[in-house]
């Protein structure tokens, strides 16, 4: 139990690099910082595909279309979204948006895959929900009130972004886990590899892209940026690589190694690790203490995701003979 927390615990740290990182390079355009990241990721998965190599000759065409999909869903349009949503609203906001993932994927999962998993009833489901509902506002309302009015139209962008990014990331793991149900017999760190793979030349691909837009004049970098490092290139490549290397792939190492120690309810719950440490980060960043006004909806986000977490899904049959919910 000790060792599956601290390694959930550590997942939860590497992961909420993700979030401060855009505060960390707001000279580099959110493109840039997907492409960076998932340049390092690709080329960490190769040494590991050498190892997986059996397992990844067994991938169909089809699978391997998948992995595209999976990949530029849920790895380059997320980060995509995210990072431009944090450099436009600053860190907070954002964070406690993708907080509010683990309600989020089981209330679209509640129709979609009831027959197969059960589903969540909403009388139970409403507690957690305005919970999260009342400390998103909380956290909204101060950090809106220090935006200056002509900086409002930016940070309503980065607030609708960062449900963009939730969209993608509310996407990814239900399709990803429809196929790792459908193919039960593969491995699940090849199949993880495989998605590293894609993402190495997407990457590439994504460079290519800012390389004829800036040749061509288009406006998808800065005036003036010095393409492809930019004005602080150690910062930039040393970033990249700490991300590329702990957050997407040291930090699923950890939290899978959390997930065969700990009941899957715990996890669940211990997957706040990523919210707290992302706040803490761009606290740190901001300098000073946090208002109350701020810890109490993060207080009450926490509160949300966990009392979701705790509810057992309804299974197929069950109803008639279930209580009715003591909340």
């Amino acid at each position: 139990m000790l060792s599956g927390f601290l390694f959930a615990l550590a997942a939860g740290l590497m992961w909420g690099l993700v979030f401060v990182t855009p505060l960390l390079l707001p000279e580099y355009p959110a493109a840039m910082l997907v492409a960076g990241r998932y340049l390092a990721f690709g080329l960490l998965a190769v040494p590991l595909a050498l190892i997986d190599r059996r397992e990844l000759k067994r991938l169909s065409r089809d699978d391997w279309r998948d992995a595209v999909k999976l990949s530029a869903i849920g790895n380059f349009l997320y980060y995509l979204t995210l990072a431009a949503a944090i450099q436009r609203a600053g860190g907070p906001l954002p964070t406690m948006i993708i907080g509010t993932l683990p309600v989020v994927i089981a209330i679209c999962s509640n129709r979609r895959n009831a027959a197969r998993d059960g589903h969540y009833r909403w009388r139970d489901l409403a507690p957690a929900l305005l919970l999260i509902a009342a400390g998103i506002a909380c956290v909204n309302q101060v950090e809106q009130a220090a935006v200056a009015p002509q900086a409002m139209g930016r940070y309503l962008q980065g607030a609708a972004l960062a449900i963009v990014a939730l969209a993608c990331w509310t996407w990814y793991p239900i399709r990803n886990a429809d196929w790792l149900r459908a193919h039960a017999d593969r491995s699940p760190r090849a199949w993880a590899t495989a998605q590293g793979l894609v993402t190495l030349p997407m990457a590439l691909l994504a460079f290519g892209m800012l390389a004829l837009a800036q040749a061509a004049g288009l406006p998808l970098l800065p005036a003036g940026f010095d393409f492809p490092a930019g004005p602080r290139v150690w910062a930039y490549a040393g970033l990249m690589l700490a991300v590329g290397l702990f957050a997407s792939w040291l930090g699923t190492l950890c939290w899978n190694e959390a997930s065969q120690r700990l009941p899957t309810t715990l996890v669940g719950q211990l997957i706040v690790f990523e919210t707290l440490a992302a706040l803490v980060y761009a606290q740190l960043h901001r300098g000073g203490w946090p208002q109350g006004l701020a810890v109490v909806g993060v207080v009450l986000l926490v509160g949300g995701v966990c009392w979701a977490l705790r509810l057992k899904p309804v299974l197929p049959g069950q109803e008639r003979h279930l209580p009715a919910s003591p909340t």
